[in-house]
C-alpha cells in the first residue's frame, strides 16, 4: 500500500524524520519496503532499516519554486509560443517562453487575477528533459527562442520528474495552493515522500491511510485526528426511497445506503485527484474517485450505483437491494465487462430483478455511475465509472454501456464475512481493491463512518443534495471484546517488567479503552479491530501489540522462567528425520513435490490401455483449486517425483533423489482419508561421477544399485525382521524388472525400472540404455519391523575362518533363498554371507547358474578347527543338495 506522507500528516503531526519513521513502522510490524521521494532529497539511512537508494530529482530550494503567471502575452515572432511573465518573489516579474498549449486560452487576456499558479524553474536549475527519454536531465541555460531571449522555465509534470506528461505546465488550480506565496519553494508546496508498506494480513487493521496514521500515532505519542463524519442533509428523508433485506446476515452482517440526487459528474478536484495518484490509483471521475478516496482513507470500500437505473429496474418503484446466494446457474457481469457463472456460495447485492453486483469484490456493468459517454472497456480497464473502488483488472473481452450521466447516486457501504470473501476471489479468480480489504477482513462499524464520510465528499465535489437520513441494516451486531490482562501476564510473556502506565499509554494509543483494576487491567477492543480474541489468547494478542508498539528491538535476552513443560518424543518425525539421514548418507538428494495434483497427471503412470496397479479410489479434490494443475490429493509421491526428474534432465544426466511425504487415500466410510508417510525413491543416470581411475563404474545404473540403496536404508534403520525381495508385475514398471518388498509378510513397496512408455509420458525419453530406477515404500510398514533396541556384540577376540562354497542351481532359484538355506544350516558358527560372483555359461548347464559365496566362520569363545569349520560346511552342501536340489560345483 502506497502511503503519501503529506496525506498522513492530515490526522497525525510527524516530527521524525521519514527514514525513522518508516524504521518504527517497519519494527512495529508494517514493514515498509521502498520509500519514493518526490522533489525531496532522502534522509540518513537507518540501522533498522534496508531500503535501495534512491536516483530520484531534488528540487533545488532556491531555484525551483512556485510561481505565479500574472499575464500571458503573444510571442511577436512565433504563432505557436506565448510570453508568460512569471512573479517569482523577485523585484520584476520573469519574462518565460513556452509552447505549454494550456496557457495560449490566457494569451492576451491582459493581467490576471487571480494569477495562474504553476512550477518555476530559475537559470541553472536540474530539471527533466521534456523531450528526452529515459528520465534524461538538463540544467536550464540561457538561449534565444525566435528572437527572444529565455534563461528560466515554466514546468510540466514530466520536467520535474512527476510523471510522463509533457503536453502542458503544471497548473495549480485548487485553492489550497494560493496560501503560498509565489518563491515558495516547490519542495514546500508539491515535495512529498511516499511510503510503501508491506500489508500483510495480519495487519489488516491498518490497511489505510487513517489506519496507518494510527500506528504513527502510538508509535510516537502523538494525537490522532479524524476525518468529519457530519453529513449537510438537506433532501428529502431516505427512508421510503429504497429498502434493505438481507437473507444472509453470516455473510452480510451489516448494509448501509445513503442517496444523493442531482450530481453533476466531471473531474475531481485537483488535490483529490493527485492524492490517489499518489496512493497508485488512477482518477476516473469526481462520485467513483470519492468512493475510492474514502477506501483509501478509511479502509471501507464502498460501491455507487446509479439509483435511476435501480428504479428503471423496480418497473418505477422504490428498489429493494437484496444481499442474498444466487440462484442455480446465475450469472453476473461485471464492471471488467466479464460474464461469470456464480457459484453457490458467492454472496451478491441484487434487487428484485437480479444480480447488481458481486458482494464485496466488484460491482456489475449495467447500474454503474455513467458520465453520459459511451464507455468501453478495453485493455487497460474502464474509462468512467469504476464504483468497486479498483483499477478494474484489463478485460479479455470488451463491453460497452450507453445512457444518459448518472443523476442520482444510491451509495453503499456494507460489511461481509471475510472468509467467503476469500472464497469468492479465488473461485471466480478475480481480485480487486476492495476484495482484497474485505478478504483480510473489515468490522462492520466501518460501514456507517464510510458511508457518512463519503456522501458528504461527494456533496462536496459534486454539487448533489443529500437525502435526510441513513438506511442501516444490522442484523448481526459484532460482540464488544473485554480482555482481562494481568500486568504479570506482561512480564511473563515477554520476559521483562513494563511499568504500568506505559503499557495502559500504549494501549489506548492504539485505542483501546483501559479500566485499571490494581494488578490487573480490563481492555476494550476498539470497534474497528477484528484480530484480538478473547481468555487467554485475547491476553496473547494484547501482550504482542504491547510488545511491538514498544518495540522488539527493546527487548533484552533472557532465559524462560516458566517451567518446561514435560519433554515427548515425537517418535514418527523421529523415524522420518532417521530415514532422510540414511538416506542422504547413500548419497540422494531430497526434494519435496506438491502434495496437490491431478488425477490426469498420475494416470500418466500406467501405459496405456493397461489396468493400473495403483489405489483405485477416489481423489480428495479442492472447492477452490489455485491452480489447473493442483486440483486433488496426490495417490502416490512417484507422479511428482518423474516431472522433477523431467525439469532436471534438462541440466544433468545423474539423479539420485528422494522424498518423504505423505499420500491421501480416501477410506469408504471414513470423513477424513488415511495420510500414509511413503518414501519415494528415483536413480537415473551414471552410477558413478568421472574419476582418474578410469570409467569402470560408469555404467547406467540398474535394479540392483536401487535395492542396494534400500538395503542400506533398511540396515540402518535397524530392521528386525524377515526381507524379501518378491518379483512382481507393476503397470508402472518394466515387466520382468520389478520387485515388492515384504517385511515379516508385510508389502512394504514396490520398486524397479520404470516402464519407458511411462518414462516417455513424463519427457524422459525412450533411450532403452539410459534406464530411470524407482521405488515407493510405505514408511508405516519399515518402522513396524524397527527394534526398539540395538543389539549390540562384543568385538571379536577370536580369529575368523574363511571359505567359498560355488553352488549351482536352477536360474529361477533367488539368490535371497539361496542365502538364507546356507544361514540356516550354518548355525550359530557361521558369523557372515557373501555372495561374491554370479555365473552363466559353459561348463554350467543350460537352464542352471552357480552362485558363489564367502562364508565367515567364528566362535565367540575359542579358535575353530578345520574339522569344526569342515562339519559345518559339509551340513551346509548338504542342506542345499536337499532343499534346493543344488549341487556343489567342481
Amino acid at each position: 500500500m502506497r502511503v503519501p506522507l503529506s496525506w498522513l500528516k492530515d490526522y497525525v503531526d510527524i516530527t521524525i524524520s521519514v527514514e525513522e519513521l518508516a524504521e518504527r513502522l517497519t519494527l512495529a510490524g508494517l514493514e515498509v519496503t521502498s520509500i519514493e521521494y518526490i522533489g525531496i532529497p532522502q534522509g540518513e539511512p537507518r540501522p533498522g532499516l534496508v531500503l535501495p537508494p534512491s536516483t530520484h530529482l531534488v528540487w533545488d530550494r532556491e531555484k525551483i519554486v512556485l510561481g505565479a503567471i500574472r499575464e500571458v502575452k503573444a510571442h511577436p515572432n512565433a504563432d505557436r509560443l506565448v510570453l508568460a511573465m512569471v512573479d517569482y518573489g523577485g523585484d520584476e516579474l520573469e519574462q518565460c517562453v513556452t509552447g505549454a498549449p494550456n496557457l495560449f486560452p490566457y494569451k492576451d487576456k491582459g493581467p490576471l487575477d487571480p494569477p495562474l499558479l504553476a512550477p518555476f524553474a530559475h537559470e541553472g536549475a536540474e530539471v527533466i528533459d521534456g523531450h528526452g527519454e529515459n528520465g534524461a536531465r538538463m540544467i536550464l541555460k540561457e538561449r534565444v527562442l525566435r528572437g527572444i531571449p529565455n534563461r528560466s522555465m515554466v514546468c510540466s509534470e514530466k520536467e520535474l520528474g512527476l510523471s510522463d506528461d509533457h503536453e502542458g505546465i503544471l497548473l495549480l488550480e485548487d485553492e489550497r495552493y494560493r496560501a503560498f506565496a509565489p518563491g515558495t519553494p516547490l519542495q514546500d508546496v508539491l515535495g512529498d515522500a511516499i511510503l510503501d508498506i508491506d500489508m500483510l494480513p495480519n495487519i489488516a487493521r491498518a490497511y489505510s491511510i487513517l489506519g496507518v496514521a494510527r500506528e504513527v500515532a502510538a508509535l510516537t505519542g502523538a494525537t490522532l485526528r479524524y476525518p468529519p463524519l457530519d453529513v449537510v442533509m438537506k433532501g428529502p428523508p431516505i427512508a421510503g426511497q429504497v429498502q434493505i433485506a438481507i437473507v444472509e446476515p453470516e455473510l452480510n452482517p451489516r448494509f448501509t445506503l445513503a442517496l444523493i440526487r442531482d450530481v453533476t459528474i466531471r473531474p475531481s478536484p485537483q488535490w483529490l485527484q493527485r492524492r490517489l495518484k499518489l496512493a497508485g490509483m488512477r482518477p476516473i471521475n469526481n462520485i467513483v474517485d470519492a468512493t475510492n478516496y474514502v477506501m483509501l482513507e478509511l479502509g471501507q470500500p464502498l460501491h455507487a450505483f446509479d439509483y435511476d437505473v435501480l428504479v428503471e429496474r423496480a418497473g418505477g418503484d422504490a428498489p429493494t437491494i437484496i444481499t442474498r446466494l444466487p440462484e442455480p446457474g446465475e450469472r453476473l457481469t461485471t464492471l471488467d465487462g466479464e460474464e461469470h457463472v456464480l457459484d453457490d456460495f458467492n454472496i451478491l447485492v441484487a434487487d428484485t430483478k437480479g444480480a447488481l453486483s458481486l458482494g464485496g469484490v466488484m460491482g456489475g456493468l449495467e447500474s454503474e455511475v455513467r458520465d453520459g459517454s459511451e464507455q468501453v472497456l478495453d485493455a487497460v480497464g474502464i474509462v468512467a465509472g469504476e464504483p468497486d473502488n479498483d483499477e478494474v483488472p484489463p478485460p479479455t473481452g470488451k463491453a460497452s454501456v450507453r445512457g444518459p450521466a448518472t443523476r442520482n447516486v444510491l451509495l453503499e457501504a456494507a460489511a461481509w464475512n471475510f472468509i467467503n470473501i476469500r472464497r469468492t476471489m479465488q473461485s471466480q479468480k478475480m481480485s480487486s481493491e476492495a476484495g482484497m480489504r474485505f478478504s483480510r477482513g473489515v468490522h462492520p462499524a466501518m460501514a456507517e463512518r464510510g458511508l457518512r464520510r463519503c456522501i458528504e465528499l461527494m456533496r462536496q465535489i459534486s454539487g448533489g443534495v443529500v437525502a435526510q437520513g441513513i438506511i442501516d441494516a444490522y442484523p448481526l451486531p459484532a460482540p464488544v471484546i473485554q480482555v482481562d490482562l494481568p500486568l504479570s501476564e506482561v512480564s511473563r510473556l515477554l520476559g521483562i517488567t513494563i511499568p504500568k502506565d506505559e503499557v495502559v499509554r500504549i494501549l489506548r494509543g492504539l485505542e483501546f479503552s483501559v479500566e485499571d483494576r490494581g494488578d490487573s487491567l480490563l481492555v476494550t477492543v476498539p470497534d474497528h479491530r477484528l484480530d484480538i480474541g478473547t481468555g487467554l489468547t485475547g491476553r496473547s494478542d494484547l501482550v504482542e501489540e504491547i510488545a511491538r508498539v514498544y518495540g522488539y528491538d527493546r527487548l533484552p535476552n533472557t532465559i524462560i522462567q516458566d517451567a518446561l513443560p514435560p519433554q515427548w518424543a515425537n517418535v514418527a518425525l523421529e523415524r522420518e528425520e532417521l530415514v532422510r539421514d540414511v538416506l542422504a548418507k547413500a548419497g540422494l538428494r531430497e526434494i519435496v513435490t506438491y502434495r496437490l495434483t491431478t488425477p490426469e497427471q498420475e494416470a500418466l503412470l500406467t501405459p496405456p490401455g493397461q489396468p493400473s496397479s495403483w489405489p483405485q479410489v477416489p481423489y480428495v479434490t479442492l472447492a477452490n483449486p489455485i491452480t489447473a494443475d493442483k486440483t486433488a490429493m496426490r495417490h502416490t509421491l512417484l507422479a511428482g517425483m518423474l516431472a522433477v526428474a523431467a525439469a532436471n534432465a534438462r541440466h544433468t544426466d545423474r539423479q539420485r533423489l528422494f522424498e518423504v511425504g505423505r499420500v491421501y487415500l480416501p477410506v469408504e466410510g471414513q470423513t477424513l482419508p488415511d495420510e500414509p508417510t511413503h518414501i519415494g525413491l528415483l536413480l537415473t543416470g551414471p552410477r558413478d561421477l568421472p574419476s582418474w581411475q578410469g570409467d569402470d563404474r560408469r555404467g547406467p545404473v540398474d535394479f540392483f544399485d536401487l535395492k542396494g540403496v534400500i538395503e542400506a536404508m533398511i540396515r540402518d534403520l535397524r530392521l528386525s525382521g524377515e526381507v524379501v525381495y518378491r518379483p512382481v508385475e507393476h503397470s508402472t514398471f518394466h515387466p520382468g524388472r520389478a520387485a515388492e518388498l515384504v517385511i515379516d509378510g508385510r508389502v512394504a513397496g514396490v520398486l524397479g525400472e520404470v516402464h519407458p512408455l511411462v518414462r516417455e509420458a513424463f519427457g524422459l525419453g525412450l533411450d532403452l540404455g539410459k534406464p530411470v530406477l524407482a521405488a515407493e515404500l510405505d514408511l508405516d510398514a519399515l518402522a513396524a519391523g524397527i527394534a526398539p533396541l540395538r543389539h549390540i556384540a562384543p568385538v571379536p577376540t577370536q580369529p575368523a575362518v574363511y571359505q567359498d562354497i560355488a553352488l549351482v542351481v536352477d536360474r529361477t532359484v533367488p539368490a535371497a533363498d539361496v542365502e538364507a538355506v546356507i544361514r540356516e544350516a550354518g548355525g550359530e558358527l557361521l558369523e557372515a554371507v557373501r555372495l561374491f560372483d554370479v555365473y552363466e555359461g559353459d561348463p554350467i548347464p543350460p537352464g542352471k547358474k552357480s552362485l558363489a559365496y564367502s562364508l565367515t566362520y567364528r566362535a565367540p569363545d575359542r579358535t575353530l578347527t578345520d574339522q569344526e569349520v569342515a562339519r559345518v560346511h559339509d551340513r551346509i552342501v548338504r542342506a542345499a543338495e536337499k532343499r534346493l536340489d543344488a549341487a556343489l560345483r567342481a
